[in-house]
């Protein structure tokens, strides 16, 4: 029978313990994903948008399909008409049917989003990090 070095019966504790921290550190971003997806499909069952944070209106979580081709052109140069500055995004608006919005970023940093009617006419608009609004007509 062979004698193991000292070194070897010391270093196999250590290989035994890092094993197992990777293994549970490993299970555990596992099981939070799962956790996830669990909470995700208890809230569409529970009530679906109200559940899944849709109740108060915001439209954060609604699809607002981008501006392309000449309405995205338009709209920007009419947003950028009444609030010069940089254009951030411009997007069909969710929370209010047959807009359109475009985000402004200004010359002072702060942001303005700006809703336009389909004849590109600004009907309101609502600063950014807030939730006041104002209504042009």
């Amino acid at each position: 029978m062979r004698v193991l070095p000292r070194r070897a019966l010391l270093a196999a504790p250590v290989a035994v313990l890092a094993f197992a921290l990777v293994a549970c550190g490993g299970g555990s971003d596992s099981d939070s994903g799962a956790a996830k997806t669990d909470n995700q499909q208890a809230a569409q069952s529970a009530g679906g948008a109200e559940a899944a944070g849709d109740a108060d209106g915001d439209g954060g979580d609604k699809k607002e399909p981008p501006l392309t081709g000449e309405i995205k052109q338009k709209a920007e140069a009419a947003a950028l008409a009444a609030y010069p500055g940089t254009v951030v995004k411009s997007e069909e608006d969710a929370e209010k049917p047959g807009m359109y919005a475009v985000e402004v970023q200004k010359s002072d940093g702060s942001t303005v989003e700006v809703y336009l009617d389909k004849s590109f006419k600004v009907s309101g608009t609502k600063q950014e990090g807030t939730e006041e609004t104002s209504d042009n007509g």
